[in-house]
């Protein structure tokens, strides 16, 4: 338990009842490099569905982050690397429940794959040990939407270029615009199944890293209804 001073919240019971609790923020230990060796991507893959139901149930762990701070000047050795949308309405820290030193989070809308992306993967996978990769999209996704109605706006038509692939490739014979719930859900997960292949193809690095069963490369949408996030 940490020294710090302790952190009081207000809950509201089912009676409507204002309760009120202190809390005394943990301060996790942070991985070294020989911890987070023995790590496998199925026990971080696990460590991330338990974080994540942790917050669906409202759970999260209380830190303190002034002190994980002072544990991470020296290095760091993440368990994971998190592709995500822009979005404000997906915290992927708190989404799994993870704190200072935990994951590496890369976030472009629409959560696709690019060189500088890759870049940062193989950073984090290679050089930084890293076990898994997890391409995160989300439903309601504006991005997912605009490139859907093929939108034509400034540097948004060279981003959403990235992800028109991904929609074209459905076959489908229903409303294929923004307005069908249940196409731009396909489309969501058809574009994380993209870039988890952009991946592949376009790093040889974590390629080989997934052959050799070092990584796992997976995807997840977040469901902002929820909170849940559904491996796929």
């Amino acid at each position: 338990m940490s020294p710090f001073k302790k952190l009081t919240i207000q809950l509201e019971t089912e009676t409507g009842e204002i309760q009120t609790r202190e809390i005394t923020p943990l301060v996790e230990k942070v991985l070294t490099a020989s911890e987070q060796a023995a790590l496998t991507p199925n026990s971080v893959i696990e460590s991330l569905k338990e974080g994540n139901q942790r917050f669906v149930e409202g759970e999260l762990t209380a830190r303190d982050h002034t002190e994980q701070i002072r544990k991470t000047v020296d290095g760091q050795f993440p368990k994971a690397v998190i592709l995500s949308c822009v979005d404000s309405r997906v915290p992927v820290e708190d989404v799994f429940d993870k704190g200072i030193g935990d994951i590496f989070v890369a976030r472009v809308a629409g959560n696709f794959v690019n060189e500088d992306i890759l870049g940062s993967m193989e950073f984090g996978c290679k050089v930084s040990g890293s076990k898994v990769i997890l391409v995160l999209g989300h439903e309601h996704c504006g991005a997912v939407k605009a490139a859907v109605d093929n939108v034509k706006l400034g540097n948004i038509t060279a981003m959403l270029s990235k992800i028109r692939p991904a929609v074209e490739s459905i076959a489908y014979n229903g409303d294929r615009s923004s307005k069908n719930a249940e196409f731009v859900h396909m489309a969501c997960e058809s574009n994380i199944r993209k870039a988890i292949g952009d991946i592949r193809t376009n790093s040889p690095i974590l390629k080989e890293m997934e052959d050799k069963g070092e990584i796992k490369i997976i995807g997840g949408v977040y469901d902002m209804d929820t909170g849940y996030v559904d491996f796929l």
